[in-house]
């Protein structure tokens, strides 16, 4: 499988790019990476340096990618965080191009816009170009429970009020729906989990992992997320298979990422640890199965 990735990149750490090309690798595809922001690390540091890439330089990848002729062999493309409008139009360009050339191809595109408790972090426009441009002509989407609320409007509390919004999402136009994190109102705060739901209109199921406490400043998890259930998804063109080799995956990350940064500084950033947790991606040390929610 082959699998443009358009989307930013950080030289340390993960995010963007950086966490999802080598999954995406690492799970058998071939990956056409386009940067759109360089930087020398997330912005969870606080700091850093770097700049967004010039649009034309963007196009221009991808024009090259058209002359070269292979675009009929790209079987997805993926999108993640969107530093401007301009960026907008470039993504959809290529999905069109690309469809063009293989219409069975996929966009999967993954709406980054927040999360909870560090509300918006892109610009004002940002969220109606997903909703009005983008989200229309995607096939997946993978909004977190934060995401999943400005884009449909819907406060998100319980599993009616996630069934309505994913609802919602999918009269915009995307088959499948894939909330990244989802909590319900009022569940055990001594005993943290944290759910993801994934439906393609006619089944909804949900999957539960426990929570760790990653704390703030940590990146990537989405992006980690959507590369994988996109992999997962492409491979096995099965619902509810995916989702529980995409949970089992990404926790296993997860889990090592925080046993090991655990004893660190904890105002320091947790950064995921892909690399070192890499055959969690293949073997997967805990097996998660989803439920089938009746909708």
């Amino acid at each position: 499988m082959a699998v443009l990735s358009i989307q930013s990149h950080v030289v340390y750490g993960y995010a963007g790019n950086s966490a999802a090309v080598f999954p995406l690798q690492r799970l058998g595809n071939e990956v056409w990476a386009v940067n759109t922001v360089e930087f020398s690390n997330h912005t969870g540091y606080g700091s850093w340096r770097g700049q967004a890439l010039d649009i034309d330089l963007i196009q221009d990848l991808i024009t090259g990618l058209q002359d070269r002729g292979v675009l009929d062999r790209c079987n997805a493309v993926l999108s993640g965080y969107l530093g401007s409008a301009a960026v907008s139009e470039t993504v959809l360009e290529a999905v069109k191009k690309v469809k063009k050339e293989n219409p069975n191809a996929l966009y999967c595109c993954d709406p980054v816009m927040g999360d909870v408790g560090r509300g918006f972090y892109v610009k004002p426009d940002i969220p109606d170009i997903f909703k009005k441009e983008l989200i229309p002509h995607a096939d997946i989407v993978c909004p977190n429970q934060f995401e999943l609320e400005a884009l449909t409007g819907i406060e998100v509390t319980n599993i009616d009020t996630a069934v309505k919004a994913i609802s919602t999402i999918h009269e915009m136009g995307p088959s499948i729906v894939l909330v990244t994190s989802f909590k319900e109102n009022g569940e055990q705060a001594d005993s943290p989990t944290l759910s993801m739901l994934a439906s393609n209109k006619d089944e909804l199921y949900r999957i539960t992992t426990p929570e760790l406490p990653l704390g703030s400043g940590v990146a990537g998890t989405g992006d980690l997320t959507t590369s994988v259930f996109l992999s997962q998804y492409l491979r096995t063109k099965d619902l509810e298979k995916t989702l529980n080799l995409c949970t089992s995956g990404v926790y296993g990350i997860i889990e090592k990422s925080f046993n090991m940064t655990y004893n660190k500084k904890k105002d320091s950033p947790v950064e995921l640890k892909i690399i070192e947790a890499q055959e969690q991606l293949c073997s997967p040390t805990h097996i998660f199965k989803a439920v089938k929610i009746t909708i």
